[in-house]
């Protein structure tokens, strides 16, 4: 094992010696760090929790009692291949949390850093998570769904494999994902539609009113106009100027492969 005189690792952690554990790392009580597992400077691995091989955990992370990092993915394709799992940097695992690595298909399961994955969650093989994400208590994501930076997802969320939830979103607590949430979107309802844009979240992250109510106007063509998802999106092209926001909704739609959440009228 590769370890410093300041990490601290309680004598009934199990620390496989090939394990690469940077400065300041605690390892609590009965913590289990298998082989192949990189820790980063200042991570705390608490009491009960495991991290599997091929792990590659950040710097100041926090994984919480009794939860799985980079665990075996539930994928009957899945052959015993040597695959990984990321966490950046800041980013806390709570309790009960499952991470699995990935398969063939991508070759790992990414979780970006300053992220809060919320006790109960699973996060299948080959997702991408970026940076600032949420994840609500019990939520379950299924295998290669793409979440972007800044996305909320409230408690109890099922989402569908393949899904692409977009930047600065706020998804509604049970809601069931089987299509794209285009960015800063609020999403909820049964069945999950479109609800509006995310103005808090958006305000929060310091978006001017100028270009919240800009967003709020290209949702407007797209969802409340009658205009079919084609030309919709060319109206958007003819009638606002090129914008990094403008640009994101177009680019996110143009390249769904399960097409965007319904909007909703009422």
């Amino acid at each position: 094992m590769n370890s410093h005189s300041s990490t601290h690792i309680h004598p009934t952690a199990i620390v496989s010696p090939h394990a690469n554990i940077a400065m300041d790392v605690r390892i609590d009580p009965f913590a289990v760090i298998e082989e192949n597992v990189t820790i980063g400077q200042g991570t705390h691995v608490m009491a009960h929790s495991v991290v599997c091989s091929g792990s590659r955990i950040g710097s100041d992370c926090r994984i919480h009692p009794f939860s799985v990092v980079g665990g075996v993915p539930q994928d009957l394709k899945f052959k015993g291949e040597e695959t990984e799992l990321f966490v950046g940097d800041r980013t806390t695992i709570r309790e009960y949390v499952t991470l699995n690595r990935g398969t063939a298909s991508r070759g790992y399961t990414r979780i970006g850093s300053d992220c809060l994955v919320m006790a109960y969650s699973h996060i299948a093989h080959d997702c991408v998570i970026g940076n600032h994400v949420i994840i609500g208590n019990g939520t379950q994501i299924a295998g290669e769904v793409l979440i972007d930076d800044h996305a909320t997802l409230s408690a109890a969320v099922l989402v569908h494999q393949f899904v692409h939830i977009g930047a600065y979103i706020m998804l509604q607590g049970g809601s069931k994902v089987s299509k794209d949430i285009p960015p800063y979107t609020l999403v909820g309802r049964e069945p999950i539609s479109f609800c509006g844009i995310n103005s808090i979240g958006l305000k929060r992250n310091g978006f001017s009113s100028e270009t919240i109510f800009l967003i709020n106007d290209i949702y407007r063509t797209l969802y409340q106009r009658g205009l079919n998802i084609s030309d919709a999106l060319q109206a958007i092209r003819d009638e606002y100027e090129p914008s990094e926001e403008r640009d994101a909704v177009l680019a996110f739609i143009n390249a769904s492969e399960r097409g965007i959440v319904r909007g909703n009228m009422d």
